[in-house]
């Protein structure tokens, strides 16, 4: 197990990527094809940086990407076309986002572990429930959304919730993720919402699946 672990490590490493979870985002957009030259995409909780670096290769200089954490995320080597923000998912408001719609969400974030499997598992869906109740402001209608959740009790309720927002949803677990650990990702296709009041519709056409 160990040496299936350093695989993906020095394969980051080998790549410049800031992380081994960059693998997970590349293999999930390989199977579901999320990421097209072009668009804007939203990197929630997105430090060290590792799927903004993705992003940002996937959707080109024609493209954007704008990520933020609580913590800061480190500039340096990252393209021109990403835009770094510090801020928290409850407080940040549209328009420090640019005020336009996103054609893709993505979020790698979880809560800090406290050892407690139950306890950290909810504390991630409870994460993932507030990223969805802020998609009306974020994501464009036919949008996408990649969310890491920990399994736990409240993963098939979460799992509920998203298919009401979206056309195709699916859990998803990455070759990269490590077998033991619990954390799964939700994939959803088709974001079925409006725009939240204030905020404006790109004005490229729908993208096709």
């Amino acid at each position: 197990m160990k040496e299936v672990q350093d695989i993906w490590f020095r394969r980051a490493k080998e790549c410049g990527y800031r992380a081994r979870s960059a693998f997970k985002l590349i293999q999930i957009d390989e199977k579901k094809r999320l990421l097209k030259r072009g668009q804007r995409v939203l990197d929630v909780g997105a430090a060290p940086g590792s799927w903004t670096q993705v992003a940002a290769e996937r959707v080109g200089h024609a493209g954007a990407v704008v990520a933020f954490d609580l913590k800061m995320i480190e500039p340096k080597g990252l393209p021109p076309h990403v835009t770094l923000l510090q801020a928290d998912l409850e407080k940040i408001e549209a328009d420090a986002l640019g005020g336009v719609l996103f054609d893709v969400v993505l979020s790698d974030m979880g809560p800090d572990t406290s050892g407690d499997a139950a306890s950290d598992a909810t504390r991630s869906a409870r994460l993932c429930n507030t990223l969805l109740d802020r998609l009306p402001q974020w994501l464009r209608k036919k949008g996408s959304l990649v969310m890491k959740v920990y399994e736990g009790r409240e993963y098939p309720a979460l799992l509920r919730r998203t298919e009401q927002l979206f056309d195709e949803v699916k859990g998803m677990k990455p070759e990269s993720s490590r077998r033991e650990s619990v954390e799964m990702f939700i994939v959803g296709k088709g974001y079925l919402g409006e725009p939240a009041l204030g905020s404006k519709a790109t004005e490229a056409a729908p993208r096709g699946w």
